[in-house]
């Protein structure tokens, strides 16, 4: 029974540390920018330069 106990404060920990990643990553603007990931597969890629011989 002992165990349970011991899982559960381990999941509660887990939560709270992903709950502070996503805080984190809220703070640090990591979700501003929702237009260019959606448009990048459109644009070209840039053509290689081709080595000078």
């Amino acid at each position: 029974m002992s165990i349970i106990y011991f899982l559960i404060g381990c999941s509660i920990i887990l939560a709270l540390v992903f709950l502070g990643a996503f805080f984190w990553a809220q703070r640090h603007g990591q979700h501003d920018d929702l237009y260019t990931p959606s448009v990048r597969i459109l644009l070209d890629d840039q053509p290689a330069e081709e080595t000078k011989k």
